[in-house]
């Protein structure tokens, strides 16, 4: 198996992770906040073990998704030794959007 060791964000995913922890943090405070950060970490550090365990979703662009919550889907992709993770997307957006959510970065 493969070390990826390295992981990258895209400017969306960052804006995407910015803006969700901005709700969490205004709506339901430092502890929901936390908890899901903990979760999204636990949950990076399974793809950087097995990148390959979550299903690709668009085998020409090769991106795979994991649902992180019932509210927020993570996408990611495998570049060589590089994980990326393309977008957080929060699930209570216009779904019509998601599949140029993802393909334009």
């Amino acid at each position: 198996m493969v070390s990826h060791s390295r992981v990258k964000w895209s400017s969306s995913a960052r804006a995407d992770i910015g803006n969700i922890s901005d709700y969490l943090m205004n709506e339901w405070g430092k502890s929901v906040l936390t908890k899901f950060l903990l979760k999204l970490d636990r949950i990076i550090y399974q793809i950087i073990i097995n990148p390959k365990q979550y299903p690709e979703i668009n085998t020409r662009l090769k991106i795979r998704k994991y649902v992180v919550t019932k509210q927020n889907i993570l996408f990611y992709k495998i570049k060589g030794e590089t994980i990326e993770i393309v977008r957080l997307y929060d699930t209570r957006q216009d779904p019509n959007k998601l599949e140029i959510l993802i393909i334009t970065d």
